[in-house]
């Protein structure tokens, strides 16, 4: 790949990368096929409005999460993630479009219909296309994507998915809702109780599902996609800790995976989580959940095939 090659750029935070984005990936794409450009994505390490508010918004995915979801569902793995810092807060929105140029070898650039840059979110859709082509490259505006009489946005997904309407959120999502992490030692319980589990957290700032117990999918190295039952949550039957887990026993799988980098794919919340008189009731209620599974990835399958 040349170095000198242009880049089509599709512009934005991308929090989740649900099917409103997924619109910009595609017209990219096609873009880049096209001009024979490098498809590309420019995105932030934080949230701009976390820092020009100081209020924290809670992000679907980690970096490392929304790279993966750009790649694995687009093939486009060039991709740039930008510092949100001071300088980039302040940053004149014109300065912003030709450092794309300068900087990033932009040979055309898409954006959504509600993208804003530059000092005070100055910069828009109209101002982007102007500055394009006083520049002398193309700019493209995708507009809103509407499902089921709402417009897609990564706002309304995350009030989904920390309701726990996971089902709902994937289905504006356009995939299922993902976390990756490096698998560290929990508790040990679950192998006492014959359902051993891998333990994983979420990344500072990443939005934590509702409590409870979901039907999930999990993907080891090796690329292999298993079930798994996963609980988030504090483990209030044996726990006497605030802090916020994700143990999943993956079903049918023996291995040690500590150290391992894991994704899970979330489907469907089975039950909140729930406090269990004793050990015993527990392990009667993972098993109904390991049977709750099974049957909805049979069901899951067999919708399938009727495509």
């Amino acid at each position: 790949m040349a170095s000198d090659k242009k880049r089509v750029i599709a512009l934005g935070f991308f929090d989740g990368l649900h099917i409103g984005h997924s619109a910009l990936m595609e017209r990219a794409l096609t873009i880049a096929e096209e001009k024979g450009f490098i498809p590309s994505v420019l995105t932030f390490d934080n949230h701009p409005t976390s820092m020009v508010t100081g209020n924290t918004v809670p992000l679907i995915n980690s970096v490392e999460d929304r790279a993966g979801l750009i790649y694995r569902l687009f093939g486009i793995d060039d991709v740039i993630i930008v510092h949100f810092d001071m300088e980039t807060m302040q940053m004149p929105w014109e300065d912003f479009v030709a450092g794309l140029v300068e900087n990033f070898r932009a040979g055309h650039l898409v954006a959504g219909h509600d993208f804003r840059f530059g000092y005070r979110g100055q910069g828009n859709a109209e101002r982007l296309i102007q500055k394009a082509h006083e520049l002398g490259i193309e700019c493209d505006i995708i507009p809103p994507v509407v499902y089921r009489g709402v417009t897609s946005s990564s706002t309304y997904i995350r009030t989904l998915i920390a309701d726990g309407e996971i089902e709902r959120a994937n289905e504006f999502l356009g995939h299922p809702h993902v976390l990756t992490d490096t698998v560290r030692y929990g508790f040990r319980l679950g192998r006492e109780l014959g359902t051993p589990t891998i333990n994983m957290t979420f990344a500072p700032g990443v939005l934590i599902p509702a409590f409870g117990v979901y039907a999930t999918r999990v993907y080891l190295e090796d690329g292999v996609a298993r079930m798994g039952v996963t609980n988030i949550g504090i483990r209030p039957t044996v726990g006497d800790s605030d802090t916020v887990t994700a143990e999943t026993h993956i079903l049918d799988y023996r291995g040690n995976l500590y150290g391992r980098k894991v994704r899970i794919e979330f489907y469907k919340r089975l039950r909140a989580e729930m406090r269990f008189s004793n050990l015993d009731e527990l392990k009667n209620q993972i098993h109904k959940d390991m049977l709750a599974t099974r049957e909805y990835f049979g069901n899951l399958v067999l919708i399938d095939k009727k495509k």
